[in-house]
């Protein structure tokens, strides 16, 4: 809530509207609601008429019937106009705060290319790919250099060598089972 002494906000100002047309829709409901009564009892007073035979009363009570049908359907015409503000006035306020925030991000979006000089960047991006590529090789370097050593130490003989020996020693033979 705004105070006294300060300006009242946007949305204090909306907040303001939109309570005050929901409480014009209340209002616009509760008139439909007296004029449908209206009409039902004034149905029932036509009929009351017509079977004593007053048919000038009738007359003049169909007449009012009309007149008040017209004013019910009014009622929603209305009704329907004052949702229409309530959502036009959520939607502008919407807008602005959209508005707002791309203003916020457009003054960043600024900042951040000002301090972010395009040559340093690209430089900065192609040292980058440059030390990354060396990495690569050296990694290859090191993995063919360490694949070769492995491969030449003859472990996978002497290992091999060595299961055959003590299969050997406890009497089975490996042709078949291997």
């Amino acid at each position: 809530m705004a105070s006294l002494f300060k300006k009242k906000t946007v949305d204090d100002i909306i907040k303001e509207q939109s309570k005050e047309l929901r409480g014009t829709q209340r209002q616009i409901t509760r008139d439909r609601a007296a004029l449908e009564k209206q009409e039902k009892q004034m149905e029932m007073e036509i009929k009351k008429m017509a079977k004593a035979g007053n048919r000038d009363a009738c007359k003049i009570l169909a007449k009012q019937l009309v007149q008040l049908r017209k004013q019910k359907n009014r009622t929603y015409a209305v009704s329907s106009k004052v949702t229409s503000m309530s959502t036009q006035t959520k939607v502008m306020n919407s807008q602005m705060k959209m508005a707002g925030a791309m203003s916020t991000t457009a003054k960043t979006m600024q900042t951040v290319n000002k301090k972010m000089d395009p040559k340093k960047t690209l430089q900065t991006m192609q040292d980058f790919q440059k030390e990354n590529l060396k990495m690569g090789m050296t990694e290859d370097m090191i993995n063919d250099t360490l694949d070769e050593i492995f491969s030449e130490s003859g472990d996978e003989e002497e290992s091999q060598d060595i299961v055959n020996q003590v299969l050997d020693e406890i009497g089975i033979e490996i042709s078949g089972k291997i």
